[in-house]
């Protein structure tokens, strides 16, 4: 394609040469630099690849985009104001605007992203609509796993419109993507219009030096889809909910449970049978509904009420919704682990006070004997969540066990001193047990009948990272080993 019509929509100075080239692709990763590529230097948290424009153009590149001159030779060098845009509208050109092709579904919230996309996508797929997804847990083209885990919750705008592209040539009609505030920070969804934009909650989550500066820019990111999407499905009991719609261009669609949403939420009540803990609610309003969902908790009601709306305006038939949700499971998330047990174990990927407290919340619900909590923060990553943690598992757990979760490059002692800050504000019960897998058996091993074991923390991850080496780790086949182990030794 011509670098012109890769520019287009862009605004531009050609500082150097000539736009009339033929590039054969657009690159901002230095490992794949490849002849004849137009090279996007992008200015990151760690490094700025301005400085190695030049490793560049001797590695093939014929054309250069940055925001600011830089020493380069024979090559042309287009400025433009933001490289991430930029990056983000070439790709668009280069691969023929995919999402023109879909029906684009964003969800955004500080909680419940991956479950909802995991939502609609069943939904979709069980009234035969093939759909993509993009998200934590990885990316998907239908049934084909595209990419295990991905490097971020929202991809950089070059492999947004890659995978969308992917995906329409599989057949995909819709794609659900998790839409992260890091993701509107830095321009990857820049020239994006979804069809429908999902706004779950907003908490304290995500304010660090390494995310967002305050909470006010946190919530401006968050905004920014309502100014994205065509229809916005809002959750109407967030007490934020007037600052994320502030400036909105969609229009609004809400949900919950309190009197003036345009989808209301009554009758609420758990579930609870042999090997199933669930849900019941109904709606009305803008979508009459009986839900059983098989996924505990009251954000699980909110996340499946506007995974549903969003899929009955796709044209799906109420039944199957329904039967869907019933019959949902979401890796990672409340996972009830499959064992022959008396007493219950529950991994999920809370990571910080609110979500530990939703978590908990959900499962006294189901009048548990003790809640037993395995718990680690996961290392070089914001600190303040810890304490919070930790006091939040004081005052709701019977016994917390505290244990390794990826420390990363941090030692596992100085991330569980953090959380005790937190316990010891509290009279909870809690001991240290730095293995993963020997905390787990612990708590195995002490359980009684009623009891729940949560595994908290590391939910669909099925690694754990240590001084930069990735160890296997699946809790799921943990427990199962363990549970053989402790059988044997009966």
């Amino acid at each position: 394609m011509k670098l012109t019509q890769l520019l287009n929509g862009i605004e531009y100075e050609v500082l150097n040469g000539s736009t009339d080239l033929e590039i054969s692709d657009v690159i901002y990763n230095t490992k794949r630099i490849a002849k004849n590529t137009a090279f996007v230097c992008i200015k990151g948290a760690k490094f700025d690849s301005h400085t190695i424009a030049q490793e560049a153009v001797d590695g093939g590149a014929i054309a250069v985009v940055v925001e600011h001159e830089v020493e380069v030779e024979n090559v042309t060098v287009i400025k433009v104001k933001d490289t991430r845009i930029a990056l983000a509208l070439m790709a668009a050109n280069l691969y023929d605007h995919p999402a023109n092709k879909l029906t684009t579904i964003a969800v955004t919230g500080s909680k419940g992203k991956t479950t909802t996309t995991f939502m609609i996508k069943e939904i979709l797929e069980k009234a035969g609509n093939k759909t993509g997804l993009i998200g934590s847990i990885g990316v998907f083209s239908g049934d084909k796993e595209l990419d295990p885990r991905g490097h971020n919750t929202t991809p950089e705008g070059y492999e947004i419109h890659r995978l969308f592209d992917e995906m329409v040539k599989d057949g995909c009609k819709y794609v659900v993507m998790e839409t992260s505030s890091q993701g509107f920070k830095l321009n990857r969804t820049a020239g994006l219009v979804f069809d429908y934009g999902i706004f779950l909650n907003i908490s304290r989550d995500h304010i660090s030096p390494w995310e967002h500066a305050t909470l006010e820019e946190y919530l401006e990111c968050k905004a920014q889809l309502m100014k994205q999407c065509k229809v916005g499905v809002v959750n109407f009991d967030d007490e934020k909910l007037d600052q994320i719609l502030a400036g909105h261009t969609c229009e609004v669609r809400s949900f919950g449970f309190n009197e003036g949403a345009d989808i209301l939420v009554t009758d609420y009540k758990t579930i609870s049978k042999p090997k199933y803990m669930g849900v019941e609610y109904t709606t009305k309003g803008l979508m009459n509904l009986t839900v059983d969902v098989g996924s505990p908790g009251k954000f699980s009601i909110y996340d499946s009420v506007a995974a549903a709306y969003v899929c009955k305006c796709c044209g799906v038939k109420d039944e199957i919704i329904t039967k869907a949700l019933e019959e949902i499971e979401i890796r990672g998330r409340v996972e009830k682990v499959k064992i022959d047990a008396p007493y219950t174990v529950v991994l999920d990927f809370a990571h910080n006070g609110i979500g530990v407290k939703n978590l908990i919340t959900a499962i006294k619900e189901y009048k548990p004997n003790r809640i037993i909590a395995v718990f680690g923060s996961d290392g070089n990553r914001t600190k303040i969540r810890r304490a919070d943690a930790g006091e939040i598992l004081g005052n709701m757990a019977d016994l917390t066990i505290l244990t390794s979760n990826c420390p990363r490059f941090e030692k596992v002692e100085d991330i569980n001193n953090e959380i005790k800050v937190g316990l010891d504000r509290t009279d909870g019960e809690y001991i240290e047990i730095n293995d993963r897998r020997s905390a787990i058996k612990h708590a195995m091993s002490i359980a009684q009948e009623g009891d729940f074991i949560l595994l908290i923390g590391k939910g669909h991850w099925d690694y754990e990272e240590i001084n930069g080496v990735m160890y296997p780790f699946d809790e799921r086949v943990v427990v199962k080993e363990l549970y053989e182990e402790l059988k044997k030794a009966d």
